[in-house]
């Protein structure tokens, strides 16, 4: 099958995103007979990847790094095995635009992909409670930091009691994402379904968020049909189930797709200090304006932070949002560079040992 750029358009892939571009970075894979594809899911070592043959089983026997950052994930573009082949493999990764990453809740310093190839990140948070600014505030580091562009999304809207008080939920959250669309959608009564939906057309969209969310039921409103499988939130607590347990890839009628992601009950910054800097933007432009450069905004004089502070341009709650992040973000960086240099050490001494043993072989055979 010939992949031209003139046929790109018509090209059954590009319902999900392929483009000349990407044909440009398979070329060398064409020609050695493999078909590009994009995962749609993966799941214990094997994933679905949709091609211009349809949907195949593959294998990622292949390409399964030391490197957690490197696995195969949804959205990622890949070369597998043509037609006849049993069972499929797939051979590469195509490079990344863009990847959604987080910390994982382990002791080792390792990031989790969530995403790739992105061009949206949809922040879902329910109106079924407090809102949680916070948490806010630490996906859309993540998002910005991921290269692609974040969208909060209000869900359940149809449950706050009155417009008014739906208005100053929107304000206040606006307030916490600067230069972030903000938009108050119901999947029951489909109120800012179609808005929502014009934004996802136009790429690849990614739906976090924390359990009970209803991302979920928010994909099957996007989709128009129930592809994804919901449950209630328990009335104890409010919180939701797991009910999404994989990341799906989902074409959208509308155009575009959509990846849904399992709830996200811990949600730690990886190496994110641009796109905390991008949540932040107006503390950032206020310590442009301090006296040292290296201002720590905690005493200093001619700190503009503290003086925006004392004069209640900048909310106390924001700032201490803000210190808290760059410090565990400061604090995940560190630990994965000491990691990084145990294992340069490691690989040393482990060079070392091969060069030691190399050199006793020569003399046996000098002896």
């Amino acid at each position: 099958m010939s992949f031209s750029s003139a046929s790109v358009s018509s090209h059954l892939l590009a319902v999900y995103g392929w483009d000349a571009d990407w044909e440009a970075e398979f070329t060398p894979f064409a020609e050695q007979g493999l078909l590009p594809g994009r995962v749609v899911r993966v799941d214990r070592g094997l994933c679905d990847v949709i091609t211009p043959a349809g949907t195949v089983r593959a294998d990622t026997e292949f390409v399964v790094p030391r490197d957690p950052m490197k696995v195969v994930c949804t959205g990622d573009w890949v070369a597998v095995d043509p037609e006849g082949s049993n069972p499929r493999y797939v051979r590469t990764l195509l490079p990344r635009r863009t990847a959604f990453v987080r910390s994982t809740s382990s002791k080792r310093s390792e990031g989790q992909i969530l995403a790739a190839n992105v061009d949206h990140a949809i922040v879902a948070v329910p109106l079924t409670g407090e809102l949680d600014l916070g948490r806010i505030e630490r996906f859309l580091a993540l998002a910005w930091e991921s290269g692609a562009r974040p969208v909060v999304v209000l869900t359940k809207a149809d449950l706050v009691p009155d417009v008014t008080t739906l208005s100053y939920l929107v304000q206040d959250v606006e307030t916490t994402a600067p230069g972030v669309p903000v938009l108050s959608v119901s999947a029951a009564t489909g109120d800012g379904i179609d808005v929502l939906a014009a934004v996802a057309a136009g790429g690849t969209s990614v739906l976090i968020g924390q359990s009970g969310a209803g991302k979920s039921t928010l994909a099957n409103a996007l989709i128009g049909e129930d592809v994804m499988d919901v449950q209630a939130t328990r009335d104890v607590d409010g919180k939701g189930r797991h009910t999404t347990t994989t990341r799906n890839l989902l074409a959208l009628p509308g155009g575009g797709v959509l990846i849904d992601t399992p709830g996200l009950r811990g949600v730690g910054l990886w190496d994110a200090q641009t796109g905390v800097g991008q949540v932040f933007a107006e503390i950032e432009e206020l310590a442009g304006r301090c006296r040292f450069h290296d201002c720590a905004h905690t005493a200093e004089p001619g700190c503009a932070v503290l003086a925006a502070l004392d004069s209640g341009e900048l909310p106390e709650r924001r700032l201490d949002s803000y210190r808290k992040l760059m410090r565990e973000n400061q604090w995940i960086v560190a630990k994965t560079d000491a990691r990084a240099r145990a294992e340069l050490r490691r690989d040393w001494k482990r060079k070392g040992a091969e060069g030691k043993a190399a050199m006793e072989a020569k003399r046996g055979r000098w002896a």
